[in-house]
């Protein structure tokens, strides 16, 4: 499909099914990325005013919900604006672009889940040695990692897309991803199949990585009583996060390769879970889990309220 100015474009049939409610699907959408970004924005707020968070634990969780505001924003605009139009199409700059965008924030969501692991490995295993392992200089040096790998690994396999000769603009989602437009070359997409099984080898070390960490830190917390409360207090809500994106990302990656194209709604649910659930429920479970972020957010609220009442 080319419009007038002659701009290849694709066309966007995951919304086909959602013509008749849109209204209502655009306000679900709209409030659930509103909730998205004040609670992750709530939660970096007060990490950065509070001086006693100012933690390499707490930095990386800022990190984390900075991500989560950015993989929001790369997938709600588009889908809002398309709910409320009749042809649902992207540019191929447009396309390549959210591709890019949301594979940034996939990959860097995973590494800096990694690297929360090592950190909690560090601060269980061995407390005596922890600031000077974690120093300032490393924290600084592991943030910066966790973008810049990221976008070296999407830039790649952005490179790799962006060379196909396409037949084709059909995308059977409700946004670009890479999958689908690969699907549409005419050319051979061999190099794209090899990064692809470079990039799961990557994932699946950080997997690797994460499980033999927890199984080190679940035996140094069998050790003593305060080493568990330890371990409830700052590696579950890790745990949980972990468990919540890594099946969010595996169903969609196994439902885009294998998954049946009946369904329309189940199919949109399965693709979308890994940029809508992570990205809402990251900040609630560490509000919820973390005593010393659940604290600090009382001591704010209960100081405005003070304020406002002393008006």
């Amino acid at each position: 499909m080319e419009n007038s100015s002659g701009e290849f474009m694709f066309v966007l049939h995951g919304l086909n099914d959602s013509r008749t409610n849109k209204y209502i699907y655009f306000a679900f959408g709209l409030v659930v990325y509103i909730v998205t970004v004040i609670v992750n924005l709530t939660l970096i707020i007060i990490i950065i005013v509070e001086k006693t968070l100012h933690e390499p634990m707490y930095l990386f969780i800022c990190n984390l919900h900075v991500n989560g505001i950015c993989g929001a924003s790369y997938f709600y605009p588009k889908i809002l604006a398309d709910l409320l139009s009749d042809t649902h199409v992207i540019s191929y700059i447009g396309c390549l672009s959210q591709i890019f965008l949301i594979f940034w924030y996939a990959f860097c969501e995973f590494t800096c889940l990694t690297i929360m692991a090592f950190d909690r490995y560090v601060a269980i295993c061995k407390p005596l040695e922890y600031h000077c392992i974690m120093n300032q200089q490393k924290v600084l040096k592991l943030l910066m990692f966790t973008w810049l790998y990221s976008l070296t690994q999407t830039s790649i396999g952005a490179v790799l897309t962006a060379r196909l000769s396409l037949c084709g603009n059909d995308i059977d989602k409700i946004f670009c991803s890479n999958w689908e437009v690969v699907k549409l070359s005419c050319t051979d997409v061999t190099p794209n199949n090899i990064y692809g099984y470079v990039l799961t080898l990557s994932q699946v070390s950080q997997a690797i990585f994460i499980v033999i960490s927890y199984i080190r830190i679940i035996r140094a917390s069998l050790r003593s009583k305060t080493e568990q409360v330890k371990f409830m207090q700052t590696c579950l809500p890790h745990l949980i996060t972990l468990i919540n994106f890594t099946m969010s990302l595996v169903f969609d990656v196994m439902y885009a390769r294998y998954g049946t194209s009946q369904g329309q709604l189940l199919r949109n649910i399965f693709g979308v879970e890994f940029l809508v659930v992570p990205p809402l429920l990251n900040p609630i479970i560490y509000g919820m889990k973390m005593t010393q972020i659940r604290r600090q957010f009382v001591q704010i609220y209960s100081r405005k309220l003070k304020a406002e009442q002393s008006r």
